[in-house]
């Protein structure tokens, strides 16, 4: 099938949306779609639609779906603030415990350091490595290739856990020893298993944030594993198909690795600054506030 739609000026978005029923200041909605696309918003208003010829529920204003798009804006901005301090303890906690097990270098040199990872993942991880390396305008990476290129392809892993993404992080984590898994999990309290599932999980939400896209009531796609202890299922039990699943895991490893984070507070004030918002369609029972991760 042919794509047909036509280019639409600002002004034009704007008539398209009143005769659909949206109400709002002209001047202001244009001002708005000329800075952030239609198309982006259009995420945002689609609760708000009915039928197939795209008209809006009667008394939907341009300002209600604005403040949706400013909360999750926000909302983002405060995950990638949490999913920063997992990943740096991540990084850190990887290049402890695996040095300690398998050396500076078995990460790269010893197959047995990374049973899982071989073949054609272990060539994609790795060439990712040396791209990053050959990117990386690290005064510490430029020392090493300096001093002990001739003997090194790539650095201790202390230094490479610096430059490698988040996604390798991730990949040499899951194809490591047990034992060193199951060392960097117990730091957070969890089973091995359950750090691979939150891996996975915050590494997706963190390229959503990332890049922008809309979070707030999205349903996950990679879902994190739920621990069954207790304090994760009564009084309240955590779901983990939406982001309140998701902003769950960031409150608890925060408790772990910085429990002098006003993380929460943030968060708190979040949801106050926007009543107005379904907290529901996050994932959130209305008795969230009696879980032991949130109190």
């Amino acid at each position: 099938m042919k794509y047909e739609k036509p280019h639409l000026s600002v002004q034009a978005q704007v008539e398209r949306l009143q005769k659909r029923g949206l109400q709002g200041d002209p001047a202001v909605m244009a001002e708005r779609l000329a800075v952030v696309n239609y198309y982006r918003l259009s995420g945002y208003w689609h609760p708000f639609r009915q039928g197939d010829d795209h008209e809006f529920l009667p008394g939907t204003t341009f300002e209600t779906i604005w403040r949706r798009y400013t909360f999750d804006r926000q909302l983002r901005l405060l995950t990638l603030d949490a999913i920063e301090r997992f990943e740096v303890a991540i990084r850190t906690q990887l290049a402890y415990h695996h040095s300690k097990e398998h050396g500076p270098f078995g990460y790269a040199s010893d197959p047995t350091s990374r049973p899982k990872l071989k073949g054609e993942e272990f060539v994609t991880f790795y060439s990712s490595l040396l791209n990053e390396l050959d990117r990386s305008k690290e005064t510490f990476i430029k020392h090493f290739k300096k001093k002990y290129r001739d003997d090194h392809d790539v650095p201790p892993i202390w230094q490479a856990v610096e430059v490698m993404t988040f996604g390798s992080i991730v990949t040499l984590y899951r194809h490591t020893t047990h034992r060193v898994k199951q060392a960097i999990a117990s730091e957070f309290g969890v089973p091995d298993a359950i750090m691979d599932s939150w891996l996975l999980s915050l590494n997706t939400v963190r390229n959503i944030c990332a890049h922008h896209s809309r979070f707030w009531n999205k349903e996950m796609g990679n879902k994190p594993k739920i621990p069954h202890y207790s304090d994760w299922q009564k009084p309240v039990e955590i779901r983990n198909e939406r982001s309140f699943g998701i902003l769950s895991i960031c409150k608890y490893c925060l408790d772990r690795i910085a429990p002098q984070s006003s993380w929460h507070h943030k968060f708190r004030k979040l949801l106050a600054d926007y009543p107005d918002i379904p907290i529901a369609d996050m994932g959130f029972p209305e008795n969230w506030n009696q879980s032991p991760i949130w109190k």
